[in-house]
């Protein structure tokens, strides 16, 4: 048995050499592979990373479509004519004619009023007028017997002159109690409240039985009538638009209270001044209303027609950027850095502004910059496969791998 096992035992040494040289190798595989793998991995956490960091923005480049929507604004829809109407006597309502809404010709009554204190006054101011006249009467037969003593040399002229000067006083007195029964008279015909124009009323403050006051100090206003078959509508143009809004520039409005509805306008006139505190210019315009669908003092939504330049550009109003160097705009180039550009704008349309200066119709102009930016930022834009999620669609290919 010595003899046969003698031959074997070299064979075995080679083959546990063999053995551990493999084992060497596949453990080199095994540490390799998962070193690589790690590596990998940093590298595309690394990248992610990365890729999160920056700010996604969404770009879109200049347009010039909204340049021919005009310019819109608020306005303020007014009657043509309003007359508020105060009592020129006190006294209290007798009664009142007509309600709100009520459709009232030139002249016709709105209410009545009682005036007893008045009444009193006038009656007061009769008598004192019928003693003036006696008196003066009484004066005017005295002045006439001394003018005619004078000749008889019976009485002095200082004293006829007396007389005639107390006839002139007391006619002076007579005209003076007439003007006062005349005055109480126009007053007392003021009981009658009448309507100035055709009109509506469109506000009664009074009831019968009232304590009615004079107008313009404690006493307010009973009735307002409107005239509403035409109406004003005022609008605040900024400065920079008002040489291009003239009288006769055509415009049309909308009210919430008709939303399927538009109505033709026409600017009228302008305050031909700047107001300080808005920096706008005020513009009335006019518009019919002869089926009453609009109500003034109302809110009205006023687009005038102003053409735009044909070759102007125009960006979302939250793509402006404001600080200390003026306005500008935030665009980003073919290698996604951005670039901040200083802009001028040439009209402000609400939600789009109309630049003046600063563009190109190539610009890629970021809609919503981030706070902060600053030209030489790196960005990601919204939509784009990144480079990181190339890479990672690529691996994900082999990932079990």
């Amino acid at each position: 048995m010595s003899q046969l096992d003698t031959p074997n035992k070299p064979v075995s040494r080679r083959g546990l050499r063999l053995t551990g040289i493999a084992a060497a190798v596949v453990a080199a595989v095994i540490v390799a592979h998962g070193l690589i793998v790690r590596a990998s991995e940093s590298s595309r956490l690394h990248d992610w990373t990365e890729a999160q960091a920056l700010a996604t923005v969404a770009v879109n480049p200049p347009t010039a479509v909204a340049n021919t929507s005009g310019l819109e604004l608020p306005g303020r829809i007014e009657a043509w004519q309003r007359a508020p109407i105060y009592a020129r006597v006190s006294g209290y309502l007798k009664d009142w004619k007509h309600d709100i809404g009520t459709q009232v010709k030139a002249g016709e009554v709105l209410a009545n009023i009682e005036t007893p204190d008045l009444d009193q006054q006038l009656l007061q101011a009769k008598a004192d007028l019928a003693t003036a006249q006696a008196n003066a009467a009484l004066s005017a037969t005295t002045a006439k017997r001394w003018q005619a003593m004078l000749g008889s040399d019976s009485v002095s002229k200082q004293e006829v002159d007396e007389k005639t000067g107390d006839l002139a006083a007391k006619n002076a007195l007579v005209a003076a109690q007439r003007a006062n029964v005349d005055r109480l008279v126009a007053l007392k015909n003021f009981t009658r409240i009448v309507a100035p124009f055709d009109g509506t009323v469109t506000t009664r403050n009074t009831d019968v039985g009232a304590l009615i006051n004079v107008g313009g100090g404690a006493g307010q206003e009973l009735f307002v009538v409107s005239d509403t078959s035409k109406l004003r509508v005022y609008v605040n143009v900024p400065q920079n638009y008002v040489p291009s809004v003239r009288p006769g520039t055509k415009a049309t409005l909308s009210v919430p209270d008709q939303p399927d509805k538009s109505y033709a306008a026409t600017v009228e006139s302008s305050a031909q001044a700047v107001n300080a505190a808005s920096g706008t210019t005020l513009m009335q315009l006019s518009v019919d209303n002869a089926a009453g669908e609009l109500l003034p003092g109302g809110f009205a939504n006023v687009r005038l027609a102003m053409a735009g330049k044909a070759d102007a550009l125009s960006v979302p109003g939250s793509a402006l950027i404001f600080d200390a160097k003026g306005i500008s705009v935030a665009t980003v180039d073919a290698n996604n850095k951005v670039v901040v550009k200083p802009v001028t704008i040439a009209r402000d349309l609400g939600k789009v502004v109309e630049i003046g200066s600063g563009l190109t119709a190539a610009d890629r102009v970021i809609e919503n910059p981030p706070d902060g930016v600053v030209t030489g930022t790196e960005v990601r834009i919204a939509g784009a496969q990144s480079k990181t999620q190339v890479a990672s669609a690529g691996n994900g290919k082999n990932g079990k791998g």
